[in-house]
């Protein structure tokens, strides 16, 4: 009698993902965000309201079949704002966390498996980073130097490497002591080889759920800076610069506010929700 055929372990964590409904919410809303910002140019109704532009027989429309979600003091369409306003903030997810993870995995990896001096000196420097408020951080950065997305990136990044280094030096701490580990060792494996072959591959299920839940926080923290004047500037469409200048007129013209700050908690919730679907996938138990 033939056995059954085996599954794979991918086939099985997509079968998983696929029937976890809070994973396939938030992989949607993560997908039409991405989606819509390579797709702005021809989806959005008014492409030249990213511009400096100024219509003032249109300025302050509630929102309508026309302008869905309305027009700001200028008369710019805000939905066509919003969509582009997507691409600033999914490029900071982007340079912030593709920038911090891997120095902070790293680091994380190289205090885990060597332990000693090396543990006691990066530990100690990322439990210093970690008595930082990030956000204080990112507002003395920013408010230091001018304006700019790439400042705000700076600002960001500048301490966000300190949880993924907390994070990997404790699973490289259990890993390795591990049979596999040593018997590496034995057949004469590298530190590089067991650090980025060994170690790193069974270290990424946490890291990616980490990266999705952080992408949210990442936004929430660039849109702040932006809601303070120390984000990108205008007229280069940014949701946090949209919330701040609508805040003027509320509540007549909430739209002008409240819409653009909505976008924020759709993105934010959907990679919040897709990290927390792939926590379930990869059985992850707990990640700080």
């Amino acid at each position: 009698m033939s056995e059954p055929p085996r599954l794979s372990a991918g086939y099985l964590r997509w079968y998983r993902f696929s029937r976890n409904p809070t994973a396939v919410i938030g992989a949607a809303i993560v997908l039409i965000c991405i989606a819509a910002t390579i797709l702005a140019p021809w989806i959005t109704p008014f492409p030249n309201a990213v511009k400096a532009v100024v219509d003032f027989r249109s300025r302050h429309l509630p929102p309508s079949a026309l302008h869905w979600f309305g027009t700001d003091d200028v008369g710019r369409d805000i939905l066509t704002r919003v969509i582009f306003g997507y691409r600033v903030s999914l490029l900071l997810v982007v340079v912030v966390l593709g920038t911090a993870v891997p120095f902070g995995a790293i680091l994380g990896m190289l205090a885990g498996y060597y332990g000693g001096w090396v543990e006691i000196a990066i530990m100690r420097t990322t439990d210093i980073a970690l008595a930082i408020p990030p956000l204080v951080m990112a507002l003395a950065v920013a408010a230091v130097l001018s304006p700019s997305l790439f400042h705000s990136m700076l600002a960001i990044a500048i301490l966000w490497w300190t949880w993924h280094a907390r994070l990997v030096y404790s699973l490289a701490r259990q890993l390795r002591t591990q049979e596999y580990i040593e018997a590496a060792r034995m057949v004469g494996a590298g530190p590089l080889h067991i650090l980025f072959r060994e170690l790193l591959p069974n270290c990424l299920p946490p890291i990616v759920v980490k990266c999705s839940l952080d992408a949210g926080f990442v936004i929430l923290v660039g849109a702040s800076l932006s809601f303070l004047g120390l984000g990108i500037r205008p007229p280069t469409p940014d949701l946090g610069t949209m919330v701040a200048t609508g805040a003027a007129y509320l509540p007549e013209k909430w739209w002008e506010s409240v819409l653009p700050g909505c976008a924020i908690l759709f993105v934010a919730l959907g990679f919040n929700l897709l990290g927390d679907g792939l926590r379930d996938v990869f059985d992850v138990q707990e990640v700080r």
